[in-house]
């Protein structure tokens, strides 16, 4: 796992919890602003995904021109 996938894990979870804090106390703000911490999340994941799986594809090129 490398950084952007656990940020964008870490962003999804703070999303999760802003926008039941929000749902809970009434505050539309604080909700709305949890789904747009899920959304950059859940971006940062696949981002990191994608990152890691190019990552992987160059090192077995590279394992396997040795």
């Amino acid at each position: 796992m490398n950084d952007d996938q656990t940020k964008g894990t870490f962003d999804k979870l703070k999303g999760d919890m802003k926008e039941g804090l929000g749902k809970l106390s009434g505050n539309e703000s604080m909700e709305a602003e949890g789904k747009v911490d899920q959304a950059k999340g859940s971006i940062q994941g696949k981002y990191g995904d994608t990152k890691e799986k190019l990552a992987d594809k160059f090192n077995d090129a590279v394992d396997r021109n040795r």
